[in-house]
């Protein structure tokens, strides 16, 4: 497996599924494709059989997100989720057990990203959340409103437990803060498609293309862009631009129109779609 230098880990070089994954793609000579749950969403048991089935649909890397009240980057879409999340009771420790459960009841090995807001995490403890993720099979973080300034004291954990910090750029990032977040960042950077927040987009914004080749300038990372990707033809699109294409949203709505005993189901059909593997998922994706 591929391995990262990480400053401050006592080995100075770790194994990473991060980077190992993004390895076996770019090998591949195509994108890699990463997809999301939101943990407890529609209940904990359902969430269970979606990343499994989310990987056997062709998913490199998997987003888990952890339900927050105040998801300030996420659109209607996840905030529905996150509330029901909530509802359901789902919390942190609920989330690592989930994902202690996926490594070694389901088999899953592919890398496990968690998506959060700071504020649970600092309740946690972050010091606490590393050690316990490098525990269970959490490979690497993403959160929203961790800016890189304060950003020392969960990177010196993410080090000494060797996760990955995932920083997000946007396009409107300046040139201080992208050379400040690829200081910093491990496992891969998420560049944001677009100024506001999740949600499916019918179209990519057509100054992509400037704005990622900005970011590929400084820094080696393998670059992932979310935010708006729904169809076939944007994965194609964005993946022709960068390492990784994220796809949440539009992938939540696809799974909303059918019972939860169909949805492990449904999201393996989605995926294989998404990556022009399976047949006639468009007509199904389109569903109103």
């Amino acid at each position: 497996m591929t391995a990262i230098a990480r400053p401050g880990a006592a080995t100075g070089t770790v194994p990473s599924r991060i980077a190992g994954a993004f390895a076996r793609c770019r090998a591949a000579r195509r994108a890699a494709l990463i997809s999301f749950v939101m943990s407890g969403y529609p209940s904990m048991a359902i969430c269970e059989e979606l990343v499994p089935a989310l990987v056997a649909g062709g998913a490199d890397l998997v987003e888990i997100e952890l339900p927050f009240s105040d998801p300030m980057a996420d659109g209607a879409t996840i905030q529905h989720t996150s509330q029901v999340a909530l509802a359901n009771g789902t919390t942190l420790a609920d989330t690592l057990a989930l994902v202690r459960r996926l490594r070694e009841r389901r088999g899953v090995t592919v890398p496990l990203v968690l998506m959060g807001y700071l504020n649970p995490f600092l309740q946690y403890g972050l010091e606490r959340l590393a050690a316990d993720s490098a525990a269970v099979g959490v490979d690497g973080y993403i959160v929203p409103d961790l800016p890189t300034e304060e950003s020392d004291e969960f990177l010196a954990a993410c080090h000494a437990h060797e996760r990955d910090l995932i920083f997000m750029l946007a396009p409107t990032s300046t040139p201080e803060r992208i050379r400040a977040v690829a200081a910093r960042a491990s496992g891969f950077i998420y560049c944001v498609s677009l100024t506001g927040v999740t949600g499916a987009r019918d179209r990519l914004a057509p100054e992509l293309g400037d704005y990622i080749a900005r970011v590929r300038e400084a820094t080696e990372l393998p670059l992932a862009i979310g935010f708006g990707i729904s169809r076939p033809e944007q994965v194609r699109q964005a993946g022709a631009l960068a390492d990784g294409v994220v796809v949440a949203s539009a992938l939540l709505n696809h799974l909303d129109q059918y019972p939860e005993s169909e949805q492990p189901t449904q999201a393996t059909a989605f995926v294989r779609w998404l990556r022009g593997t399976g047949e006639g998922q468009g007509e199904h994706a389109n569903r109103p």
